[in-house]
């Protein structure tokens, strides 16, 4: 049986962050979502970075806790009313000054009550530069 809801589509996803949420101000662009999993990605802009002109670490973990938020989404219950994160953490071991940064969520638990979801976030030449956990608590 399909854990994954057919109602979300990438479309769907994207009419979600409209302009003046997070994910519409980060430009967040979804690519796939498939049973398991979801990537996404966005353009690096000077509006992203920190003052040392690098990319800012809440950009990163915008991308990546808004991708494994969109798969937590895609991957409910019929019967549950959303999801709230409980618990994230990030590895940082790259940066980026410009280009396109990509990120691919995985699941590694989708319970009934949590989901716990994997996220690696690739640089603009497919380097990871960080690496991405969080735990939703399902609500209904």
């Amino acid at each position: 049986m399909s854990k994954l809801r057919p109602k979300y589509t990438i479309e769907r996803l994207h009419e979600r962050h409209q302009k003046g949420t997070l994910p519409g101000l980060l430009d967040l662009r979804v690519l796939s979502l498939e049973e398991g999993s979801l990537s996404a990605e966005l353009t690096v802009r000077d509006e992203l970075l920190a003052p040392n002109g690098f990319l800012h670490a809440a950009t990163v973990i915008g991308l990546a806790d808004t991708t494994c938020g969109y798969a937590c989404l895609a991957h409910l219950r019929e019967t549950s009313r959303g999801f709230t994160t409980i618990e994230l953490k990030s590895n940082f071991l790259g940066t980026a000054t410009s280009g396109t940064i990509t990120t691919v969520a995985k699941s590694v638990h989708l319970g009934r009550s949590t989901q716990v979801w994997d996220a690696t976030v690739t640089d603009p030449n497919g380097k990871t530069m960080a690496l991405f956990r969080c735990t939703q608590i399902v609500l209904y």
